[in-house]
């Protein structure tokens, strides 16, 4: 989702990034120079797209023209010419300035950022048997690459002499903040330490990146494995037509023409949970959904999981912490575990009574029915549609004829950046895309000035990661001269041919909030590639996206978008009434599950390299950790468990808090732009140049500071979520 990489812009993103598939290692590694081990059976050749910058407008990718075979020897070349740049900068004689040290890394391996930012892109969003080989054996060389410059003596040296004299270099703030978080990135990468200490952090970091892109992987083909087949359309009771449809279509797919397969979703919770009424479907499917990357055999994650918690706690160890999440929150706006211990100890009381509640609620409902079984968590979704109908005389099922899918995007999503923003679309069919359902749109400013170009990549297919996320082909910076290349993807099940695509609310929310991602990339305004866009703490990068989700209900918006796929009629106002008056409702069970997540986060990476269970314990400590925050509730599972936790494999290590700590941030923010009269270009203009436009390049409470004109108050979300 961001990069926080110093030297390639897109080189931390492959180890670190939200949903990417994170590299991985052969052994000895990190003892071998990056040249030497990035080796490929395929020459690099003249041909290969990925070794000039794109000719396209603003570098767009050439995705017509980049094949798999172009990735490993791009790499490879890319490693070499970076090494090569960043020796010749660590070897210069002349005495280290700003200009010929932090400027000269900034431009430095170009060729592996924008080789490394296609191939983990697209391996994220359309990967295949190739490219899950590619990352593979491209992981540990990526991790040994970082660390021959990270613990590289002469250029540290060169970086510290700067660091130090700082105050007298006569830099702008922007600069002046570059070489400070440079020199922290080098501390932090271990650029302290003795020469053993260094060559157990290299070992380590080569071991992690093989590990973490195990799990990443073993997670797509576990999604893919456990999904649900069903003998008979019957035990579908419940599902729309469409839906049951696609689960045939799903079926002939697979070779199992006769049979029905309901796919899974990235979360626990499954959608399809919520309609279905044969009750022994509903708990095949949601034990499917639980028990992935658990259960043993192939895809199995329990020994891959705790072998990483075991090894980044060693390596925090090494560096001086007592545990992973200290090491990992320093940088954070939290700055620290006992902060989010805090935060999250506070609310998850008030969260686990409420669903207790709502649980009770649901209980009754099934006692009513004439049901003689306790609720257990695959019946909770079904029965708070039924509770949600009793109470407020709608279901989920009577908003979706009003979320066609190109309507919510172009007459919710964009009109509502126009109206605050002044900004505009016009797609563009004429430019290349890695998958026929991808869409190109070139953004243009208020002023009629080319911004940028976005890609939306909707539909969930088996070759992409679950869940949404944003990423930049093209970071802004000028610096380099270059304009934003921004995705969003989602994973919205793509219908029969022919039918409509029509959104769950979740879903049209969720596309609001990917969309506030790529606002805070399309927006940059920074020098350094280091700072752009998204390159911000993970605790506040999901607090823009987080605030773009309050237009998905703003009146003025959702009257131009929620209209009847057929009749064009605008949502009732009845209806529209409805969904307000439910807005609380099941947030009991939200918080709770998220929270229930967000803990075992921490629980994880909490640890000493003694305390991380064995792999045949891993359960048993989840359950444990569960049961010591408060938040062991069978019916209300984890949003997700920690094997199918692809977040705290990857970019959210120790950071999955960051959600809810953003969430305070953005809820603090409704009420700014409510208290100044809510949609207009006057407060998006300023919530703009504050905040959006700054990227990494000041301090992120500075910035929010800066936009809020004070100290963000948490009773806005407390009221949100009904917990206050």
């Amino acid at each position: 989702m961001f990069s926080r990489t110093p030297i390639a812009a897109a080189l931390l993103f492959a180890l670190a990034a939200t949903g990417c598939s994170e590299p991985a290692p052969s052994k000895d590694a990190a003892a071998q120079p990056a040249a030497a081990q990035a080796t490929s059976t395929t020459a690099v050749t003249a041909e290969n797209p990925l070794l000039k910058p794109s000719s396209l407008q603003y570098q767009y990718p050439e995705f017509d023209k980049i094949k798999d075979e172009h990735y490993l020897p791009a790499f490879t070349q890319g490693m070499s010419e970076h090494i090569a740049e960043i020796n010749t900068i660590a070897n210069n004689t002349e005495a280290a300035t700003f200009d010929n040290t932090i400027v000269a890394m900034e431009k430095s391996g170009q060729l592996l950022t924008r080789t490394a930012t296609m191939f983990f892109n697209i391996s994220g969003a359309n990967t295949n048997d190739t490219l899950d080989k590619v990352s593979s054996e491209i992981a540990p060389k990526l991790a040994a690459h970082q660390d021959q410059i990270y613990l590289n003596a002469a250029l540290f040296a060169r970086v510290k002499a700067l660091f130090d004299g700082r105050e007298a270099l006569g830099l702008d703030a922007e600069s002046k903040r570059l070489v400070e978080q440079y020199y922290a990135d080098f501390v932090r990468s271990g650029a302290l330490l003795t020469e053993a200490q260094k060559v157990r952090i290299q070992q380590i970091n080569g071991e992690l990146a093989s590990l973490q892109d195990n799990f990443s992987q073993n997670v797509l083909k576990e999604v893919n494995a456990s999904a649900l087949v069903v003998d008979t359309k019957e035990e579908l009771a419940g599902l729309s037509d469409d839906a049951i449809t696609a689960a045939a279509e799903e079926a002939k797919n697979r070779n199992l023409a006769g049979k029905y397969v309901l796919t899974l979703q990235n979360t626990s919770t499954q959608p399809a949970l919520a309609a279905l009424t044969n009750r022994g479907t509903r708990e095949k499917l949601l034990k499917a959904s639980l028990e992935r990357g658990s259960h043993g055999g192939e895809f199995d994650n329990s020994k891959v999981l705790t072998t990483v918690a075991k090894l980044r706690a060693e390596r925090a160890n090494i560096l001086g912490f007592p545990h992973f999440a200290a090491s990992s929150l320093e940088n954070q706006t939290a700055k620290t575990a006992e902060a989010v211990n805090e935060r999250l100890a506070g609310i998850a009381p008030a969260a686990v009574a409420n669903a207790k509640k709502e649980a009770a609620e649901l209980q009754a409902m099934i006692k009513a029915e004439g049901g003689d079984f306790e609720l257990a968590a695959w019946d909770w979704s079904f029965y708070t549609e039924k509770v949600r109908k009793a109470k407020y005389d709608f279901d989920e099922s009577q908003l979706k004829p009003y979320f066609e899918m190109n309507n919510v995007l172009e007459n919710g999503v964009f009109f509502a950046a126009t109206q605050l923003y002044g900004i505009t679309f016009k797609e563009r069919k004429d430019l290349p895309v890695y998958h026929p359902d991808v869409r190109v749109f070139e953004v243009f400013d208020a002023d009629g000035s080319s911004m940028g170009f976005f890609l939306a990549d909707m539909y969930a297919r088996s070759s992409k990661q679950g869940g949404a996320w944003m990423n930049a082909y093209v970071s802004q910076s000028g610096l380099m001269g270059t304009k934003p290349v921004i995705a969003n993807h989602l994973n919205i099940p793509k219908p029969a041919n022919g039918q409509p695509t029509l959104m769950t609310f979740d879903e049209v929310t969720t596309t609001f909030h990917e969309f506030g991602h790529a606002l805070h990339g399309l927006f940059s305004n920074v020098k350094y590639p280091y700072f752009s866009g998204t390159a911000v703490p993970r605790d506040f990068v999901e607090y823009p996206s987080q605030v773009n989700e309050m237009w998905a209900v703003w009146p003025e918006i959702l009257k131009n978008y929620a209209k009847h796929y057929q009749t064009g009629e605008a949502m009732p106002q009845a209806l529209l009434d409805k969904v307000f008056a439910s807005s609380k409702f099941n947030q009991g069970h939200d918080t709770t599950a998220y929270l229930a997540a967000a803990l075992l986060d921490q629980s994880w990476h909490q640890l000493k390299p003694e305390q991380v269970p064995a792999p045949e314990k891993l359960l048993e400590f989840e359950a444990q950790a569960l049961k010591n925050a408060g938040v062991d509730f069978a019916a209300v599972p984890p949003r997700y468990r920690s094997t199918y936790f692809s977040h705290i494999v990857g970019g959210y290590a120790a950071g999955y808090y960051a959600y809810i700590w953003s969430e305070v941030l953005d809820a603090d923010t409704v009420e700014w732009f409510k208290e100044n009269g809510g949609l207009s270009r006057k407060n998006g203009d300023h919530f703009r140049a504050t905040l959006l436009s700054r990227g990494g390049s000041e301090d992120a409470m500075t910035v929010f500071k800066q936009f809020r004109g004070k100290e963000p108050d948490i009773n806005a979300l407390l009221i949100r979520r009904g917990l206050k």
